[in-house]
């Protein structure tokens, strides 16, 4: 099943169990001379249920490999390797990348999105740590993408999603020794929340980039407000350093209020991630939507989310307002030198709305439109969106995602995949309409079938 199963219905006439990149281009290949729509799968993890389709499913999973060099610190994974197997691989290291905490996420999809963490302050976006990557492109070839290899694509894997340009089936990632210890924590407030919450952005607004954070609020309704319920508000993230040091950084948040509850904890850097960080993300119905801030958010905006937030609608399960701090690393790298553009944020914002399998539909349908509205609302002090968080709803992705370098993806998509074989409700468009669309269809079923044949 899909990550969300609000998409769950929706079943392939076919699984393509590929295990190499010339089953990938055999695969593609093959659904274009019987002209069947393809989509690619590894973690399944799409927000929009991007990775399902009626048609072709190629399910990346069995090309998961991982193999470390010592000597350069490089680990090479596979396209279908999902985030348990490599966080084993570079726990056997003791290395690390920048990394999410759900273990079942698709490392590819991850990294062709941006790649966010606790570790991007510090280190930088997932992508800025390829150094190279296979893809096998809408004609059957493979191809090696990097700074001087077939520039264009690899500046465009760098950021521009998964499944816009072809199958990446490897990826070669620089990694970074992990720390002997870090320190991670758990902290909730569930009183002054919306002061609380405004402390918490003043005081990590000049946190060290050694800190990677995200400050959660959970909604109430109205009537559980009136019940005496109010909003809470969590910290969760690591510190390369010590308690002590988390504790300096906190200091003007603990003058407004003390914690309900504290856990925090100075841990091996694989033991925090696995033990302490990890989001064991089940599947469940939802949708959630983001944006960036390109400085701290104001007093204005947290006051305008938390009357939102206390005016949730209600559903069986829950609905959150979320600060993921960016900045630092993300930012020293201009725009326009990978396709991630959203070089100028600090924070990057996103509301959940789940709900369950009992919720009727007139009970989404309101928690739909109150979720629109919040976003709406924010959108006045925020803009453009997260690619790998995709939004179902976001008319304006083409620019929200991509902004400035909308143009240069859109040439690029038009080079190596004029037919629109990858093609899903959100994928990048070519740069113009293409003439004579039967010939060029011809020519690349005629370039199939003798790739075929040769393959024979």
């Amino acid at each position: 099943m899909p990550n969300n199963l609000r998409y769950a219905s929706i079943l392939p006439q076919g699984i393509a169990k590929c295990a190499s990149a010339t089953d990938v281009a055999q695969t593609i290949l093959w659904s274009q001379q019987n002209d069947i729509g393809l989509i690619t799968r590894s973690g399944g993890h799409s927000y929009a249920g991007f990775s399902t389709t009626h048609g072709l499913m190629i399910d990346m999973t069995l090309i998961n490999q991982a193999q470390f060099a010592p000597s350069s610190g490089i680990i090479t994974i596979g396209g279908g390797i999902r985030n348990v197997d490599l966080y084993s691989a570079l726990q056997a290291a003791d290395a690390t990348i920048t990394h999410g905490r759900c273990i079942g996420v698709g490392g590819a999809g991850f990294l062709l999105g941006g790649g966010i963490g606790f570790n991007m302050r510090r280190y930088g976006l997932g992508c800025d740590q390829v150094l190279s990557s296979e893809l096998v492109t809408a004609d059957g070839q493979i191809l090696t993408l990097s700074a001087t290899e077939n520039p264009d694509l690899f500046w465009a894997c760098g950021g521009g999603g998964g499944g816009n340009f072809g199958i990446n089936t490897s990826f070669s990632l620089q990694t970074m020794p992990a720390d002997d210890l870090v320190t991670v924590f758990e902290i909730i407030w569930s009183g002054q929340s919306d002061a609380i919450y405004a402390a918490l952005v003043d005081a990590l607004q000049d946190a060290p980039p050694t800190m990677g954070n995200r400050i959660g609020a959970s909604a109430v309704t109205p009537a559980q407000l009136a019940g005496g319920q109010d909003v809470t508000v969590t910290l969760l993230g690591q510190l390369a350093g010590t308690p002590d040091d988390l504790a300096d950084i906190l200091a003007p948040v603990y003058q407004v209020a003390a914690p309900l509850y504290a856990d925090i904890q100075q841990l091996a850097y694989w033991d925090a991630q696995l033990n302490f960080l990890d989001e064991p993300g089940p599947p469940d119905r939802y949708q959630e939507r983001s944006s960036f801030f390109a400085a701290s958010p104001s007093s204005e905006a947290i006051e305008t989310a938390f009357s939102f937030l206390r005016a949730w609608p209600g559903t069986s399960e829950s609905a959150s307002f979320v600060l993921f701090q960016t900045g630092a690393q993300v930012n020293a790298v201009a725009p326009a030198a990978t396709a991630f553009v959203h070089r100028d944020s600090d924070w990057l914002m996103t509301m959940a709305l789940n709900w369950g399998a009992h919720d009727s539909r007139s009970t989404v349908q309101s928690n739909l439109e109150w979720q629109a509205g919040f976003y709406e609302a924010m959108r006045n002090f925020s803009s453009g969106a997260y690619v790998n968080f995709p939004d179902p709803s976001l008319t304006t992705w083409q620019q929200d995602y991509y902004g400035a370098n909308l143009s240069r993806l859109e040439s690029i998509k038009a080079q190596v995949d004029p037919l629109q074989v990858f093609h899903f409700p959100q994928s990048i468009p070519p740069a113009s309409t293409m003439e004579r669309r039967s010939n060029l269809r011809e020519a690349l079923y005629a370039s199939a079938r003798r790739a075929l044949a040769r393959a024979a």
